[in-house]
């Protein structure tokens, strides 16, 4: 079981070090001509936001005119020159959230069409980047997050919401830069690459509608007030003319890389999709299910195999607990790994951050649930509260990464060795 823990832990650290973005911002720097008469202006935004705009500074210098980085609480690194730096709540933003959004729309007024804005956008952009549209205010913009979050919707649906309520997002972002053109740089943890979807596409025309938005009110029996449905009316851009983007990251990398650690460590790998979006707990029963029918010489690989899987799962918040959504998984798993003592079941998210917790993921295998038996801990009741972290917590499961600097969606995997 340790040689199990330990590739584990290789494979998501060969795979994290591949994902960040530092390389991918310049090269994608250096494709780009920038007018030699006009102001760059660097914004980014998101959980790799730091990162990303330390990348840029590093191969732009000077010609950086000034710059922005809004963040999540903890994931700045220090100071760059020339950028302001600011940090703000994530999954719900706050205050600091709006003060870091002024800041940027501050830094890009009043440009020419010489100016051109480097957007460097990743994942939690959508929450960290947000200026409430007309006469709504923070406290309207939190709650109906909070019900979105709560309700299980997935993170286009959540999107589409936050779009119709945004002074910044579905395009609206880049209405503001012109007459100056913009040359975004993103890392998406949207499934599938959707432009209008990543961070709520600020400076993508939105291809949701106001129809689009109240059937996801109707569908999860979202309690709104008048002035949200007012809201909810006015449609989002359906043409940007000043903006090109392009996609530096994604999580089929994450999946490519994972693969390509666990079969230089001996495994047969096998990445079963790119596209996993079902609820957490069902994720984990269904990598769980896998190893029992390997357990029993079936299923889809022979020998050593990993078993992976990439996306972006969601949770029905139904307790008041503590944790994410890849530690939900991995407890989740427990159940179908008892007693096999050489299978394992690993969920990371790729950010180095697991919901409002300071683990990244959690790791299971065929010796929890004995420990968490002996500790008195039922993983029924954990799963109905919601609280993986503390579970996990007392059997050493989680996984501890820190903030990575890249935010590419969740990678989770089955490793299986075979006893003979």
């Amino acid at each position: 079981m340790e040689t199990l823990h330990q590739d584990a832990h290789t494979i998501i650290r060969h795979t994290l070090s591949h994902v960040l973005p530092q390389a991918a911002v310049q090269r994608a720097l250096a494709e780009k001509t920038f007018p030699s008469d006009g102001n760059i202006i660097v914004i980014s935004i998101g959980k790799a936001a730091w990162t990303m705009a330390k990348a840029a500074s590093d191969f732009l210098g000077e010609r950086i005119h000034k710059g922005v980085v809004l963040t999540k609480y903890g994931h700045s690194l220090g100071e760059i020159p020339s950028f302001q730096i600011a940090e703000g709540g994530h999954p719900l933003l706050d205050e600091n959230s709006i003060h870091g959004t002024e800041l940027v729309l501050e830094a890009v007024q009043h440009l020419s069409a010489d100016d051109t804005v480097v957007f460097l956008i990743s994942g939690g952009g959508s929450a960290l980047f947000e200026k409430p549209a007309a006469s709504l205010t923070l406290s309207h913009i939190q709650d109906i997050s909070k019900q979105l979050l709560a309700c299980g919707a997935d993170i286009v649906e959540i999107n589409t919401i936050r779009k119709h309520l945004s002074a910044v997002k579905g395009g609206r972002f880049a209405q503001l830069c012109a007459p100056a053109s913009i040359y975004a740089i993103a890392l998406s943890d949207i499934l599938g690459d959707r432009l209008d979807a990543i961070a709520s596409g600020p400076a993508y025309p939105d291809s949701s509608t106001c129809a689009d938005a109240m059937a996801i009110v109707e569908k999860y029996h979202l309690q709104i007030p008048p002035e949200v449905q007012e809201q909810l009316q006015q449609e989002t851009p359906k043409e940007i003319h000043n903006c090109e983007t392009v996609i530096t990251g994604s999580v089929s990398q994450l999946c490519h890389f994972a693969a390509q650690a666990a079969q230089t460590l001996g495994y047969t790998p096998l990445v079963l999709t790119t596209m996993l979006d079902c609820e957490a707990k069902e994720a984990g029963r269904f990598l769980g299910s896998i190893a029992k029918t390997l357990e029993k010489g079936e299923g889809p690989c022979k020998g050593p195999c990993a078993i992976i899987c990439g996306g972006e799962t969601i949770v029905h918040l139904t307790g008041s607990g503590k944790g994410g959504r890849n530690q939900e998984l991995a407890l989740a798993a427990a159940p179908y790994l008892d007693g096999i003592s050489h299978a394992l079941v690993a969920a990371v998210g790729s950010d180095g951050t697991d919901g409002p917790t300071d683990a990244a993921g959690g790791m299971t295998d065929g010796t929890s649930m004995q420990k968490l038996r002996d500790k008195g801990i039922s993983i029924d009741t954990v799963l109905a509260d919601n609280d993986a972290y503390h579970a996990l917590q007392a059997i050493d499961a989680c996984i501890m990464t820190g903030a990575t600097g890249t935010n590419v969606n969740d990678l989770y995997f089955l490793l299986y060795r075979p006893s003979n």
